[in-house]
């Protein structure tokens, strides 16, 4: 590793994780200065509301690895993608493996089931923004399934609140963030623990 840390690109589905950029970047700063280990430069690359599947994702990689010069990859899926793509994390994370040819250094992570479960553990600030005393859905974000994923609960609270206005993903999924302990989310949400200790390792830093 060099004094500039790991170069990583994270391939996200679109604007609304690249508004978590800001959060990870100051828990990373904090986390790693504590250990006198360099930060690493972390892209975030949009993939036009889908990460790519197959052949295609495989080509992205590669690109990113061999052409632009990328230490890793790591790609970033909701499960809940509105289609039959994957059964749970495990399977998506299995295919996306898959799909790349078990490339020692691409990672695939997953949002269960999808991004807005990040947000949750931040409900009393969703709850203010919104404008609404709607109680939270569960105590384990990561567990609201399916069938009505976390974003709708985002959506249904910002629909019913005083706020007058619809949930913008980009702009209150960054608002949401704004200024918050990320380690409340770490702790409540696996996935995302998963991530961040990816994210770590890859820097030589001690996981959580």
């Amino acid at each position: 590793m060099n004094q500039q840390g790991v170069r990583i690109a994270i391939l996200v589905e679109g604007e609304t994780e690249k508004a978590f950029q800001e959060t990870l970047h100051s828990f990373l700063k904090g986390y790693l200065q504590a250990q006198q280990i360099p930060m690493p430069t972390l892209r975030f690359i949009p993939q036009r509301g889908r990460i790519p599947k197959g052949d295609k994702l495989k080509r992205v990689v590669e690109n990113l690895l061999y052409h632009d010069g990328y230490d890793a990859v790591i790609a970033l899926t909701d499960v809940y993608t509105g289609t039959k793509d994957f059964q749970n994390a495990a399977d998506a994370k299995q295919k996306m493996n898959t799909w790349v040819g078990n490339h020692p250094d691409f990672y695939p992570h997953v949002a269960l089931h999808d991004f807005e479960a990040w947000l949750l553990p931040y409900w009393s600030t969703i709850q203010k923004k919104a404008k609404h005393n709607r109680a939270k859905p569960g105590s384990e974000p990561e567990k609201v399934n399916h069938d009505r994923p976390p974003s709708y609960h985002l959506k249904e609270i910002f629909e019913r609140g005083q706020c007058k206005e619809s949930y913008n993903k980009i702009i209150h999924a960054k608002a949401i963030f704004k200024g918050q302990d990320l380690t409340i989310a770490i702790e409540a949400c696996p996935e995302l623990k998963a991530f961040i200790n990816c994210i770590l390792r890859l820097c030589g830093a001690s996981e959580l």
